[in-house]
Formats: structure tokens, sequence, C-alpha cells
């Protein structure tokens, strides 16, 4: 799907998806727990929330101590984010191109917003946020994961995406640059489909 037709389509859904997922962590413990690890690990920052939909996460490693920025491709959820932690701070952006200069950041934070990319362009997203993190930087990923057998395309409700085995996204970071530090993987909530998947690597 194009990069363009992913901003339209979170564009017409910013004000649902906002009051959907405001409050999604409380029901979500380990990804509590996960997240917090890596506040601990990029403190006190500069990090990128990349893919920041309305700003929930950001607004949860802020109140970690980590001085955190959202990034996202649409101005609905930038609009939704601001309007929800006028405290912190948003762009619009898009992590195929961050006007980030090199190794500014701490840690990038990329909670579900690798899924809409198509397969063959995730290797030039990960030398890209390579580009960006410093040296002992770390990248936390999370995505819908599957089974064996290369990425998937699902019916995603907003925009077309794919979902990966663990492998096969540690892989290619480690094409790119990164050295892995952890991964987990969870059964599905209740109210989802899929498998987590989560993989924190590091640039040396």
């Amino acid at each position: 799907m194009t990069e363009t037709a992913t901003r339209t389509a979170y564009d017409a859904v910013a004000v649902l998806y906002a009051d959907t997922f405001r409050n999604v962590l409380d029901d979500l413990p380990l990804d509590r727990s996960l997240l917090t690890a890596f506040a601990e690990l990029v403190r006190p920052g500069p990090v990128a929330d990349l893919g920041c939909g309305p700003g929930h996460l950001t607004a949860f490693l802020h109140a970690l101590g980590v001085d955190v920025s959202g990034i996202d491709l649409s101005s609905g959820m930038i609009a939704q984010a601001r309007a929800d932690h006028p405290h912190l701070r948003f762009a619009e952006g898009s992590m195929r191109s961050l006007d980030l200069p090199d190794a500014a950041l701490a840690g990038v934070l990329a909670w579900y917003s690798i899924i809409h990319m198509a397969p063959p362009e995730l290797p030039a997203v990960f030398t890209e946020l390579h580009r960006v993190l410093a040296p002992g930087g770390h990248l936390f990923l999370a995505f819908q994961s599957s089974g064996e057998g290369g990425p998937e395309a699902f019916d995603h409700k907003v925009a077309l995406a794919y979902r990966w085995p663990i492998d096969d996204i540690a892989a290619l970071t480690r094409e790119a640059g990164f050295t892995e530090v952890a991964r987990f993987l969870r059964r599905p909530s209740e109210i989802e489909r899929f498998p987590a998947g989560n993989l924190i690597v590091r640039k040396p």
C-alpha cells in the first residue's frame, strides 16, 4: 500500500482510532512491562515514537522520564495527539525519510508502524532507522507475528498490512547493522487476532 493511501486511511479514522486505543495499555500488562524496560534502556533520550498515532505511547514513555516526541504520517493522528497531549511534541513525517540528523537519537519506538509497508520497503526503512540512532541506541519494534514462511498480508481494519515471523524481522535488522537484544512473542489478547511480536535491537 502506498504511503499516500495509508495516510488517507488513517486521517479518515483518526478520531475513532484515538477513542479506541487511548487506554489500550490498561489491559496489556506485558506490553507495559516491555515498554518500561525499553524506557530504562533509552532514558533520558531523546527518543522518537514513529507512527505515534494519537500519542498514547509517547505519553507513556514521557511519564517514565523519557525525552520523547511523536512522528506520524497522518495529519489527523497528529491533531489528535496534540489535543490529548498538548505538553508533548508531535510532527508529521515518514520513517522512510526522517528529518533528523545522523546519530540524533538514543531510541526509536516503532509500535505496529512497520506493518503497512510492503515487504521490499523494510530493508531501506531499517537502514534509515540505523542512520538516526546514535551508537548504543535501541530500536523497539512491535508487529503482528506470523509463523514460518515469510510475511503474510492481512485485512487490517484501516489499511493493508503484513504480519511477519520474528526471525525474518530480526534478520532484516541484522542486515541493516543492528544487534539483537531481546525478543518476545505473546498470544493474542481478547481484542487481537494474531500473536504479537516484539523485538529490541541495538546499534553497536
